[in-house]
């Protein structure tokens, strides 16, 4: 009995954590200041520029603050330019600004004002996430003539079920005539469509408003994420864009003097796949205790191939492990773009394909009853 009692309370407490970070993770992503990629790509390239240019940081951030038009952008701003004139790093700032900067962008730029780079490092971090941002962008921009012949057909379809097709069934049920199967199929689901339709809007508008915050769950999300790497076509595009958006962070961290077990936390803090994440995490542990970069990539193979172990085994032998991430990153971006234009001209005829057989479906349904009660007429 004690034991019984004792399972049911662990179970109550899990279901209260998961609950707690639950609840946790939804008021971060609600509450938080969100600079897009393409600004903060702004935001370094103009206060480099303005340091470069010998003007005080303080002014700086005063100045790019002044031009924001988003209004709690600017905010943000002025309390990091608040901040640094108090005697606090721009590093320190920007981290604790509740935005949403990157771990590996803060520490380039703490590296920077230690040495005194600082300008130099903020362009070159702005060129980098500039690079991030158009794979990132040509990848998302290649889907979007996709989705609209996908949507354009589901709407075409639901259309011709539930207002052009229940116009023409009454006509078909006067015969009293044997219908073909296609047409009997299609009168239960345009039946089923009139009945609850409103419900599957509604469910899917729902399930659309809550995806941003489900994805936000660890469960639910590390289940995507893997998902999507199992992909046939879409997978292998995923596969080499977070390879190569993973390498150029390395390579980047590594060239600015960062320890390789900091560099491997810092980059798996910013990665967005939460299975690259675990896996860079475990790299993480065992490098600390004296495994080399290349052997623990070896024990994963459907994350990374066995060029990327290869290459990353000679950049440590030979000392270039840093030069040897950023050529493994360019490389996959190219990849990416490879990818993303196979999938384009392998997604486009199946999509008509697709489009073709709803509409001829509905219309050798509707056409063969006309035809068969024509030729009982005739004869």
């Amino acid at each position: 009995m004690n034991s019984i009692i004792s399972m049911y309370d662990q179970g109550v407490t899990q279901i209260v954590r998961f609950l707690n970070r639950t609840i946790s993770t939804v008021y971060t992503y609600v509450t938080a200041v969100c600079l897009s990629s393409r600004e903060q790509v702004i935001f370094f390239k103009r206060l480099g520029m303005m340091l470069y240019a010998d003007m005080p940081i303080t002014s700086a951030l005063q100045l790019i603050a002044v031009e924001t038009k988003n209004q709690q952008v600017r905010k943000l701003l002025q309390t990091v330019a608040r901040d640094v004139s108090a005697g606090i790093s721009l590093s320190v700032a920007l981290q604790t600004s509740g935005s949403n900067f990157a771990s590996y962008s803060i520490n380039i730029i703490a590296i920077g004002e230690v040495s005194g780079t600082l300008a130099k490092n903020l362009e070159y971090l702005a060129v980098e996430l500039k690079k991030k941002h158009d794979l990132r962008a040509q990848i998302l921009g290649s889907l979007v003539y996709p989705a609209i012949v996908f949507i354009a057909t589901i709407g075409i379809t639901i259309f011709l079920l539930v207002y052009i097709f229940p116009k023409i069934v009454p006509i078909f049920l006067s015969l009293k005539t044997d219908l073909p199967f296609s047409t009997r199929v299609l009168m239960e689901v345009s039946d089923w469509l009139l009945r609850y339709g409103w419900l599957l809007l509604a469910s899917s508008v729902l399930l659309l408003g809550l995806l941003p915050v489900m994805l936000q769950v660890p469960v639910v999300r590390r289940g995507v994420d893997f998902g999507l790497l199992q992909l046939p076509i879409f997978g292998r595009l995923c596969q080499y864009y977070n390879l190569a958006t993973i390498l150029r962070t390395l390579g980047l961290l590594l060239q600015n003097g960062v320890r390789i077990n900091e560099a491997l936390g810092i980059v798996a803090q910013s990665t967005e796949n939460v299975v690259y994440k675990k896996a860079l995490h475990t790299t993480c542990t065992r490098v600390i205790i004296g495994k080399t970069l290349a052997s623990s990539y070896q024990e994963y193979p459907q994350l990374w191939p066995v060029l990327v172990v290869q290459m990353v085994q000679a950049g440590e032998a030979t000392g270039t492990l840093a030069s040897t991430c950023g050529y493994l990153s360019e490389m996959y971006e190219s990849d990416s773009r490879d990818a993303m234009r196979i999938m384009t001209v392998l997604l486009e005829p199946l999509l008509m394909l697709f489009m073709g057989l709803c509409v001829g479906f509905i219309a050798v349904s509707i056409i063969t009853p006309i035809y068969g009660i024509t030729a009982q007429l005739h004869s």
